[in-house]
Parts: structure tokens; sequence; C-alpha cells
């Protein structure tokens, strides 16, 4: 039969809530007020067990046992809002010990209970996994980025084939703008779909029911007894979990290939703003725990992106409150609108793209760029004045609505016409060139009509390859984000115009108020570093015994404090490393000889306030040791362990050893008082100095307000460095990451690919892995060893059969013994972070 253009309203009229049948992985049951059965599905005992059926008319008690009927009538008197769905999870009916999970709403007079076989443990673990999907989307800022991720966490949770972000268009069409797939998948990503795709009465389902489930596109459905109501009203099934699929959806999804799907509803402000479309190429049945978790997972993602969204909206306002500054400052008073042409253009392109602009004010006209002359835009002045006061007027294709414009349509399709006056009307256009717009379908959107087995109904689409429409004489479309600050700027002009110039006195008063609060702030740092240099002049003074001896002990002093100083304003006045302040001790005193200076321990984060503090500590601890102690000879070495105690206070644990006798001091100078009694006075801190003969030994506490925990550090000082601030040169292009936990092999991707490995690769199972390897070979691997029911020695034969190195991860220590068996090139101990993949992938450009 030929192709003819038909009207797709049939699609909408099809009643697809009231189809009157199920899918069969569950049971219905329709009782009535009074809980006699009103309708029930036809495989009761399917579900339930052989024997165990009801007919209509009888009473739900005479098969569901007491206890269990006591909680639907509890979920049931729950039900006090409009498409309410209450669910009861691992629910004994019929008292043997058999479970299920319940789903309950309310459908005209009648309550429909669903039941399906219960997954044990399922729900918990299900929830558990929301928190760090959740926390992992808090990181995203835009809408893309929240989209991708949402996609890629979803599949990865639903072990899906893949995921779709569908974004609902103004014109009802929709497209997708995220996806995760199976690698071998033909990827949908950036293809349009038109609306007819989606009816109008599914949209209005998808707003009710959150959450769609198609197990099996090739099971046949199951029949509700009876078809309809004593009343002759259809069962209402908008709600249902298990209701029956259509069969034109049906037949749509058998020409893609799809073997089952899922479908969860985004909505904002309470409308359809898109869909998570998944799809499985294979029949996929979720529990409904599980469904459930989905289902939340949306309502929560929802929230997110309602929440980026409104902060977009912010950024526009921000961006025309720039705008509205600039212009009101680059604008000289006195000097007319019609003039300032060329200030105020090269500020609204920074934020409205265009390709022409003109201003009319006052009946003077002049124009920039790609914009018609004077006569034709007079030709068209009498329309515009015709249009609504003070409001904005845009359209990719102005010819469409003013004719006259057709004289410069090739220059300037689109405009954004900005009233910026009442009488007389004054303007203020951007325009924008006509491009030539390519729209890529999945598959052509025009239905033609077929002989198909659905009768009359249109049979969908048997081609879903990209399929191009080209558009041509229409301009880029201009976006909400511009239209909103294209009005804030028609205020902007407005104020201009009048010559408001009370904000500009409002903003050097500001400055200058500004100005006065950071010259006090300065002058009473200066005043305490002077009185604390002053103190440290007097105090020293006793502890020389010439002026040479004076200047190098006050200068070391100084000099630790002005070094402390800059690594705390290396932060803008923050919390700084521990490690860099032993690093700046070390290089002032140990040149070439900081191997035989070891820091171990967690790196801590000091506040200001306690750096200072801390850095005169040290810096006479290591003078001292550097002088009479054990770094004052050759064989002498000194270990500082930083640890945290018990209440999280940060703790030093400083031991000297291979060096010269130790004899405690006969006099104790102003470098004692700092040691000992500097943190308990100033911080509440503790310090306790041992002079034992091998070498001094001291502790030093300072509370936990003063800290800030980072990852593990530890090491010879110039290691340390090193591997803070090397990064590996030879990254492998491709890693295998063989991981059975989701939130591990996350964790760890994401930690690669910010260390700069472009494609990281994740199996869960012996199988997929060693499949992965047939089909590509990566230039690294790390192997979990133990995978659930199996371990990965078959993984890492393969791998070294084929000469890729491989890093064993385990949690058990035992492992150690078996690298070398194995034939792993070194062994991630869990939890593993940054710092050992670091550590990994420098030992693999090593080799």
């Amino acid at each position: 039969m030929g192709v003819q253009e038909v009207n797709l309203s049939n699609c909408d009229r099809e009643p697809i809530h009231q189809l009157g049948r199920i899918q069969a992985f569950g049971a219905l049951i329709a009782v009535n007020a009074d809980w006699f059965v009103a309708h029930r599905s036809t495989n009761l005992e399917a579900i339930f067990g052989a024997g165990r059926s009801l007919e209509i008319g009888d009473r739900l008690s005479s098969l569901v046992a007491p206890a269990a009927l006591e909680q639907l009538r509890s979920a049931a008197a729950a039900l006090t809002i409009p498409d309410q769905v209450e669910r009861v999870f691992g629910l004994d009916l019929f008292d043997d010990g058999t479970l299920f999970d319940c789903a309950l709403h309310s459908s005209g007079a009648n309550t429909v209970i669903e039941a399906e076989p219960h997954a044990a443990g399922d729900l918990n673990r299900q929830l558990a996994l929301l928190r760090p999907i959740m926390a992992r989307l808090e990181k995203h800022r835009d809408v893309q980025a929240l989209a991708d991720e949402a996609a890629r966490q979803l599949r990865h949770a639903l072990q899906i084939d893949r995921v779709m972000v569908y974004r609902f268009r103004e014109d009802l069409s929709g497209e997708v703008i995220a996806e995760a797939a199976r690698e071998d998948l033909e990827k949908f990503h950036g293809l349009r779909y038109p609306k007819s795709d989606i009816p109008n009465q599914a949209r209005t389902l998808y707003l009710r029911n959150r959450f769609r489930i198609i197990a099996d596109v090739e099971a046949g459905p199951v029949e509700i007894e009876p078809g309809v109501s004593f009343d002759g009203e259809p069962l209402d099934l908008g709600m249902s979990t298990l209701r029956a699929v259509s069969p034109i959806h049906i037949e749509y999804l058998k020409n893609m290939g799809v073997g089952a799907s899922l479908s969860i509803s985004i909505i904002i402000g309470g409308k359809l703003w898109g869909l998570f479309a998944c799809h499985h190429y294979g029949p996929k049945l979720l529990p409904y725990s599980q469904r459930t978790a989905a289902e939340l997972f949306s309502e929560l993602f929802s929230l997110m992106l309602d929440r980026t969204l409104s902060s977009q909206a912010a950024d526009r306002r921000e961006k025309g409150r720039e705008v509205h500054s600039r212009l009101m400052r680059d604008i000289a008073a006195g000097t007319p609108l019609s003039s300032s042409l060329p200030t105020i253009e090269p500020v609204i392109q920074q934020v409205i793209p265009h390709d022409g602009v003109s201003v009319f004010v006052e009946d003077i006209y002049d124009s920039r760029g790609s914009a018609p002359n004077e006569e034709e835009f007079r030709a068209i002045l009498p329309s515009l004045n015709g249009g609504a006061t003070s409001k904005l007027l845009a359209s990719e294709a102005i010819a469409e609505r003013l004719p006259r414009a057709e004289r410069f349509a090739d220059r300037a399709a689109g405009a954004l016409v900005i009233p910026v006056s009442r009488t007389p009307r004054d303007y203020l256009i951007l325009w924008r060139k006509p491009l030539t717009h390519t729209v890529t379908w999945a598959g052509n959107p025009e239905k033609p009509v077929e002989a198909g087995p659905n009768g009359d109904r249109l049979t969908p689409r048997k081609s879903f390859e990209a399929w191009q429409e080209t558009v041509e004489g229409r301009a880029e479309k201009w976006s909400q984000a511009e239209l909103d600050i294209a009005e804030g700027l028609r205020v902007t002009l407005l104020e201009i115009i009048l010559r408001l110039t009370d904000e500009a006195v409002t903003e050097r008063t500001k400055a200058q108020q500004q100005q006065e609060l950071l010259i006090a702030e300065l002058n009473h740092r200066v005043r305490n570093i002077l009185n604390l240099i002053r103190g440290l002049i007097n105090q020293s003074k006793n502890d020389a015994t010439d002026i040479e001896t004076f200047v190098e002990i006050v200068g070391g002093r100084v000099s630790s404090l002005a070094a402390a100083h800059d690594n705390i304003t290396k932060g803008n006045w923050s919390h700084a490393p521990f490690s860099e302040l032993i690093e700046t001790e070390a290089n002032a005193y140990l040149s070439g000889k900081t191997d035989r200076l070891e820091v171990k321990g967690p790196e801590a984060m000091i506040s200001p306030e306690a750096y200072t503090v801390m850095a005169l500590v040290i810096h006479e601890m290591i003078t001292n040791s550097a002088k009479y102690g054990s770094l004052s000879d050759q064989s002498g070495k000194l270990e500082v362990e930083v640890s945290r105690d018990d209440e999280d206070n940060f703790c030093v644990d400083w031991r000297e050893s291979g060096g010269p006798p130790v004899k405690p001091p006969k006099r104790r100078g102003f470098g004692s008082t700092i040691i000992e009694r500097s943190l308990p006075h100033e911080l509440e801190g503790t310090a306790e100095v041992h002079y034992r003969l091998e070498g001094v030994e001291a502790r030093f506490c300072i509370p936990a307000r003063f800290v800030e925990w980072r990852g593990r550090a530890g090491g010879p000082v110039a290691q340390a460095k090193k591997m803070k601030n090397d990064r590996p040169q030879n990254l492998p292009e491709s890693v295998l990451l063989v991981e059975d936990s989701m939130i591990i092999a996350l964790d760890a991707e994401d930690c690669l690919k910010e260390l700069g490995v472009e494609k990281v690769r994740i199996e869960s199972s012996v199988a997929a892995a060693l499949d992965a390897l047939a089909k590509t070979r990566p230039a690294l691997a790390i192997l979990d060893y133990n995978l659930g029911k199996e371990n990965s020695e078959p993984v890492a034969e393969k791998l070294r059969e084929g000469g890729v190195p491989f890093w064993l991860a385990t949690g058990y220590g035992e492992m150690e013994s078996r690298v070398a068996e194995l034939g792993a090139s070194g062994l991630l101990t869990k939890p593993y972070g940054r710092d050992e993949l670091v550590e990994m992938l420098t030992t693999f450009d090593q080799q």
C-alpha cells in the first residue's frame, strides 16, 4: 500500500489504561469496599500455587491468611491521595513462609491488589545503593553532565543493556540527550523521535505512574475477569505495575529488537520533562523492590535536575545583572543610545550571540553586522509598532510574521526585537543569519499506513536508522535563557535612557567602605606580626653569647615564621599541610641529607592559628637535631610519625637515633621554652621531651579543632614530595577493571580517568572479563581476586599469557605470597584510592 498523509490521533485514542490484561509475572485481584472479589487475573494459581484461586464474589479472606489480610487492609486504609500506591514487601499471604511483594491502589470503587514473588533481602540492598549513587550525581552542576552520570549510574544499578535520558522538546518530539549502553550496540544519542512515538494518553499515564516495566515482549498477556464490571466499565489499570502492553507498542519494541523495557518518568514542576528509557535485548524482570528503588532514584534525580535548572535560571539572572552593570558603567552619561551601538554591541554579544544589531531611538537608525538597511527597516516599522507594548518579539523566521522582512531574509532571518520605550517607539533588534538545519531522526518520523496486524490502527515503523531532515531559511532559535537575558536588557536600556546614575554612586561608596575595611585588617595583622617578632628578639638575647649567634638564632626563628606564613597564604589564609612544614625545615638544614629524615603517617592540614606555633616548635627541634642530635653527624636518622589519637587529636612522635650520645641540656633557654610551653599555652595541647642516651624522643599533640585530615603520606621527605607533585608520564591507553562491587569499580574508574587514563572497561565476572579480553587487549588490568562465588585466576592466566601487566586487588593480607605465583605486577590492598593508583601507574610507567 502506498504512503499517504494520515491523522495520527487514532494512536492517541487507544485506551491503553483499560486493556483488560496484565503481564504474566504477577497476579491481580480487585476487591470492592466489602473486600469481595470484583475482578481477578486468570493466573492466580500460576503465581500463588496450585489450588489457590478465587472466583468473582468470593471473600478475599477465604484465600489470604488473617495476618496478611490485616496488613493489606491497613495499606488500603492509607490510600488517601489520588493515584497513590501503597507497597507491602515480603508479605506471607498464605502463612506458609512463601513471601510476596504487594502493591495496592484505588481504581474507582475498587481496591486493586497486585502480587508477585518476593526477592529476599533485595529491598535493603537496593536502597543502600542509592546513597553513593546520589552522592555521585551531587558533583554535577549542569544538565548534560547530570544526565550523562544518571544514565551511567542507572545502567550499572539495573544491569541493563541500554539506558537513555529522553528529553521532551517544546513541539513534544523527544531527543536522546544522554546514553549509557553496551559497547557493541548502535548508539541512539542525539537522535530525535516524533511526538507520535509517545501518544498523548501515554504521556498522561507517565505523569500519574512514574514507573513502567515490560518484562518480556514475547510473553502473552493474562486476561482479567470479568472484562467489564457490573456497571459495564472496564477496570482502570492506570496505576497498575502489571498493566499489559498495547499491541502497537509491542510491535514498536520488536521492530527495535528490544526484548524488555523500562520507562521511568522525570517530572519537573508537575510536568513531564523527560524519561529514563531503558532497553534490554532479552527478557528482563526486575524485582518489585528494585523497581521501587529505581522509582525513588527517578524522584531524587528529578529534584536534583529541578535544582540544577533553578541554578541555571539564577545564573542567567546573574548574567543579566552583569550586563546591566557593564552597560550602566560603559555608556557615558549624556551619550545618546543611538550613538552607543559600538559600545553596547560587544557586551550583548557575550551573552546573546547574534550576527547583526540595529538600534532605532528618537527616529535615528543605526546598524552593525548582518542587518537590514534603514529603508528596509522602516518598511517593517509600522508592523513592529502594532505589536504589544513592552513585550519581546522573538522569531527564527521573521518574514513569516512580517512579510516585508522577506526583502532582507537572506541576511537576517531571525530577529529578537527589544522595545525600549513606549512613546515614541524605540527598539534594539538583534539579528541572526539564515542557516541550513539538519535534524537527525530515529527513522522517518512520518508513519505510513500499512495493512498490519493491528487492523486500521497505524503500524509502527520498522526502520530506526538515522534519517536526516534538512530545514532551510530559518535562523538558530532564540533560547529561553537568551530571552530571559533580553528581558533584563530591556529594563536596563530603559534605565540608560532615563540616565539613572545613582547606582554608580552607590558602587563607589561601597568600594570605599571595602577599602577602609581592608586597610584596618591589614593594620591589625601587621601589628600582631611586629609584636611577635619583638618578643622573639627580646627572648632570644639570652640564648646567644655573641652578635653573630644572636643574628643566627633570631634569623632562623623569623625565617621559620616567614615560611609558615607562606604556606598558609598559599591557600588564602587557610589550613596548610604539616608535611610542607617538615619539608621546609629539612631543606633549610639538611640539604643533600633528606634521606635521613623519614615522615610517616597521614597528611594533616593545620589551621593558620596553630600552624605558626607548630612551625616554631619544629624549627627548634630540627635545629637542635642538626646541631647536637642525630642529624649532626653522618650516620644518625630522624623519624617523624604523624598520628591521630582516639579523640581525633593531631600527634607527632619525634624519634632520633644513630647520632652521638644525648645529654640533657644544662641550661634551659628560650628554645626549650618554645618547645615545651608553646603548644600547652597557646593551643591547649601537650608537649613531652625525653633526652634518652640513644637519641631524643618527643611527643607533641594539638586538639582536633585545629586539624583537617587528608590522605596518607609516608617515606622520606624527598620521596613524599615527588609522589605528591609528580604524575606518571606514560599512562596506559586502556585499563580493564574486574571488580564485582559496583561502588568500588566506579570509584576506581573515576580516579583512573582523573589521572589521565582515557578508557576504563569494567567487568564484574570471569566470563565477562574473558569475553572482553577476546575482543580487545588492554594495556593494564586490575583484578579483584575474590569475585563472589569465583576468583579471578582464569583472567590472571589469560593476562599473563598475553603479556598484559596486572595488579591484584584484595582485602586479604595473605594474598601477598601469591602475587609472584599468579604473575601479577603488584598488589592493591583494599580499600585503595588515588594515592595507591598513582603508585601503580608509576610502577607501570617504569616497567
